[in-house]
């Protein structure tokens, strides 16, 4: 097992935030936070649901004093979780594309409930949802930042949400080799057409060249997402 002094600085600033993925640090998710941090982009001061508590475990790793969090990013408070109004819910799926850690189950135009247990109380299901059916409910009165949350809850709610990216990424690139496998049959059979007059073999060559472009695009989006995953 690797010790603290083996992983790099943004290793170790991400091993110590709350992983709620909620963005009020100003970043999509916990990891680019750490990296921002790392290289210096970002202070140590913009995750709430680390609180105070998480300024100073930052600040002790990056050599620096504690200090109070930006309120720019939101206030430290008591941890919250989502609950959803289910007489209200009209299954539109918003709130559980919304989730970062596939805490929301349910499927299209059925009930929603939240999994209460995974919730990080991120906050990201509300603002999609259409007909206002999620609350935010503290669940930890008088308890605020890491005091609210443990190291075990952190840790898995980073696998849910690494878990998550990774599938998001693979049904990405299963379209869209669907859709370049679709491009490349067309293109087929456009090419075993005859053309009889320069009309046809006009409107031949355009819908080739719409397809082949279309097949160009999907091959660079594959070879992007191999230079992303490396």
């Amino acid at each position: 097992m690797s010790s603290p002094t083996d992983k790099s600085l943004a290793d170790q600033l991400e091993d110590l935030l709350p992983q709620t993925q909620c963005t009020k640090c100003g970043y999509p998710a916990c990891r680019p936070y750490a990296e921002a941090m790392a290289d210096g982009s970002a202070s140590y001061n913009q995750c709430p649901p680390g609180g105070i508590e998480g300024v100073a475990r930052l600040a002790k790793v990056l050599g620096k004093k504690v200090i109070p969090i930006n309120p720019v990013n939101g206030m430290e408070r008591p941890r919250p979780v989502a609950f959803i109004d289910e007489a209200l819910c009209i299954g539109c799926t918003l709130c559980i594309q919304a989730c970062p850690v596939d805490a929301i189950v349910g499927a299209a135009k059925q009930m929603h409930t939240i999994v209460t247990d995974l919730c990080t109380g991120c906050d990201l299901c509300v603002a999609p949802c259409p007909v206002d059916c999620i609350a935010m409910v503290e669940v930890t009165p008088g308890k605020t930042g890491w005091d609210a949350w443990s190291q075990a809850q952190a840790d898995a709610a980073r696998a849910r949400h690494d878990f998550r990216s990774a599938r998001l990424q693979r049904e990405k690139e299963e379209n869209e080799a669907r859709l370049a496998a679709k491009a490349a049959a067309k293109l087929k059979e456009v090419q075993s057409e005859t053309p009889i007059s320069d009309a046809e073999k006009a409107e031949q060559a355009r819908k080739k060249a719409i397809i082949q472009a279309a097949i160009e695009r999907a091959r660079l989006k594959k070879e992007q997402a191999e230079k992303d995953a490396k």
